[in-house]
């Protein structure tokens, strides 16, 4: 067997853990898989996988070399998309991870319009909030609020994330709420609870320079951003919202926006949108990229500045 071929084995085994799910994969045998990667370790001097009777797991010698076969098998299916593709007909499948609320407010107007424009092109899309590795998964764009530190990708941002202070529009309150830390303590509030981490997003924010920081002993909490607004909405109490939550309600006349917050301290808050580090980008992946940029534009959104600008 030539030796690219077992990369190739190598680099599927690295997902499954498993030589019988990767010889059902490339359609073979496991007595294949494993002689290939055995193979592949005696010709490296290294053991790639510590084994067991029921799972393998790669050693540190293998997630090293797995990284540097992943990047090969990737550039050269790169050079050889490059090489079959037609700039008039764009193909294949495009793999995209989108967060949640952002996906489903901002995002799935514009995939629709998308894949109205690129009809033979096959789009695979999973909206979670949890944290996905982009490589290993064969994700080809993913959209996350925040920047990476991961060298392998590129992250280029869209837009800032601006924060507000929002009440159901029915409140009989509304007009009694000053965004001082005394008056805020005294009402109900709706939070939100990251799921990757089970910790609820704190109450912490500059306004109009000045710090305030409580913690509401009156609160509903929930780890769904459309459910935070559907909970404000139903004067549940205030909710701290990021801008592409707030604006379908605020357009709805469902919640009132009391304060626009000062901008984010963090350097990195943003939607980023994030990709494999190419020497040649497939089509597929740029014509989305640009149509994504564009769509935003036409919602009054750029890395510079929100809907609320």
């Amino acid at each position: 067997m030539d030796k690219f071929r077992a990369m190739t084995l190598f680099a599927t085994t690295t997902k499954t853990e498993n030589f019988t799910e990767t010889a059902k994969l490339h359609a073979t045998d496991p007595s294949t898989v494993s002689k290939a990667i055995k193979r592949l370790e005696e010709q490296l001097g290294l053991q790639l996988f510590n084994r067991s009777t029921r799972q393998l797991k790669l050693t540190s010698a293998g997630n090293r070399y797995a990284q540097v076969v992943e990047e090969l098998l990737v550039k050269l299916k790169d050079h050889e998309e490059a090489l079959r593709q037609d700039s008039r007909d764009i193909k294949g499948t495009l793999k995209i991870n989108l967060p949640v609320s952002y996906g489903r407010q901002y995002l799935l107007p514009m995939l629709c319009k998308f894949r109205e424009a690129y009809p033979q092109l096959q789009l695979d899309i999973n909206f979670s909030d949890e944290y996905v590795d982009m490589i290993k998964e064969s994700i080809d764009i993913s959209i996350r609020s925040g920047t990476i530190a991961d060298n392998r990708l590129i992250a280029q941002k869209l837009t800032p994330i601006k924060f507000v202070l929002c009440i159901g529009s029915n409140a009989d309150i509304t007009n009694n709420i000053e965004i001082t830390q005394e008056c805020l303590s005294s009402y109900p509030w709706v939070l939100f609870r990251f799921k990757q981490t089970g910790k609820t997003m704190p109450i912490d924010f500059k306004y109009k320079g000045k710090r305030i920081s409580l913690e509401p002993t009156r609160k509903t909490i929930v780890d769904d951003g459309e459910a935070m607004a559907e909970f404000c909405a139903a004067n549940a109490g205030i909710a701290l919202m990021p801008h592409f939550i707030a604006k379908e309600w605020v357009k709805a006349k469902k919640v009132k926006i009391i304060a626009t917050l000062d901008e984010s301290e963090h350097v990195a808050s943003g939607v980023y949108i994030i990709y494999a580090k190419r020497e040649h980008l497939p089509k597929r992946r740029r014509v989305f990229i640009d149509f994504v940029k564009a769509y935003l534009v036409k919602l009054g959104e750029s890395p510079r500045k929100t809907w609320l600008d």
